[in-house]
Formats: C-alpha cells, structure tokens, sequence
C-alpha cells in the first residue's frame, strides 16, 4: 500500500474471509456477471454521482431513448442532453463530463469500446479512465470490474461504511485507500462477490443513520456493535 496506512495482516484477512462466509450464507452467492458493455457503465456510472441508483438508471434509460447511440450523445446539444439525463441530479455537469470522456474514447479509439484496458497492467487502466474529467477511483473501478471483467475493487459509501465498521479496513481510510486495502487483501476472484455482498448488507442492515444491530448476522465479528458505549 501506498497510502501510509498499515498492511493488513493474516488475522484481518481471516476475519475478512469469515465476514464473506456469513454474507453467503445470508444472501446467498453472487456469481459474477456483467452489468453493461464497458461503455455504457461508465457513463451509467458518470451518472449515478451523488444521487441514488433508481434516479441514475432512469436518467440512463431517458438517455438512451432520446439518444439511441453513442455518435447521437456526442453531437446533442449540451442543453438538451442535459435535460435529458435531469433525472440524475447535477444534469449540466454530467452531460459535458459524458460528451467529453465519449470524444476521448472515439479519438484514441476510433471507436466506442473500452476493450483495449483489458491489454493493460490494473493501475494503467485506472490511470487512463481517471484521466477522463470526472472520473474518479470508483467510477474506474465500477468500469473495469462490471464492464470489463477487470478484477478491481469499488468502494461506494456502503462498502466505505460496513467495512469500517466491521474492522476489516482501516477506521479512517478514505473510500481510495479501502479499495487499494481490499484490493491488496482478498483474492481477486472474491473483489466482484464481496463487493456485492457488502452493498446488500449495507442496504438491508447496516444503514447509515440506523443500523440494524439487533438482525446483523455480522455482529459478533463486528467492531462497531463489539464496542462499549461512550
């Protein structure tokens, strides 16, 4: 790790593989599967930024029913794909960030495909997609992973949560350094399962404001619960 953060040990790595047994048991196996060709996840992912997956995938979803491909996107104008893509909040930054990261990929490319990142070493391919504005480490690693098959490891505010809590990644790591953390930590196979894994337990039980102690499956592994009260 790069981050300053200590490395994990073997006794992290154990809790962190009995954490995932407990997941599996609780909400059964997740294969990996692909979401979207690499494209449509980054921009999906673009415009799931600071609002909720049902707003971002009905902004995908109006988007790409005005505009049926790539080459219509990229010559919209800005206004009106803004307008079209409204539903995902921050409509009049995305749509440039979107038309910008799609001229980039057809000048370099000269097309509209992100396949070529499976050529390159893990940290080349996060490089090159955060080289694009408004791309950061999760949106790479959501477009490497779901769309490429890519082994990389998101860290959403789910995973940053529960993870933290858990104990299982550092207390004060930013969302960069739990993926570096778990990227450095679990076998590669298990980033897509236990990512998703975690976003469920997070969703279901481990909530931000009010989390579900008393129903965790996780809480006798738990930091959080485990603590004594102030």
């Amino acid at each position: 790790m790069t981050s300053g953060l200590v490395g994990a040990n073997e006794e992290t790595l154990q809790k962190a593989l009995e954490v995932y047994r407990v997941l599996v048991r609780t909400y059964g196996e997740r294969p990996y599967r692909q979401h979207h060709e690499a494209v449509d996840e980054l921009v999906l992912t673009i415009l799931s930024q600071n609002t909720s997956d049902l707003n971002s995938g009905r902004a995908f979803a109006n988007l790409r029913e005005v505009y049926p491909s790539w080459e219509d996107v990229l010559a919209a104008p800005p206004d009106r794909l803004a307008e079209a893509i409204r539903a995902g909040g921050l409509a009049q930054i995305k749509a440039p960030r979107i038309q910008a990261a799609l001229q980039r990929i057809l000048a370099e490319r000269g097309a509209f495909e992100l396949g070529f990142l499976r050529q390159m070493p893990l940290m080349e391919a996060k490089a090159w997609l955060t080289g694009l504005d408004g791309v950061g480490a999760k949106t790479a690693a959501c477009v490497l992973l779901f769309g490429l098959g890519i082994p990389a490891f998101p860290v959403d505010t789910h995973v940053h949560r529960v993870t933290r809590r858990l104990g299982i990644a550092p207390a004060k790591a930013s969302p960069e350094q739990v993926s570096a953390w778990f990227e450095a930590l679990l076998p590669a196979e298990l980033y897509y399962p236990y990512h998703v894994l975690v976003i469920q337990h997070g969703r279901e039980l481990c909530k931000a404001q009010r989390p579900r102690c008393e129903m965790c499956p996780l809480s006798i592994l738990c930091d959080f619960f485990q603590a004594p009260a102030a």
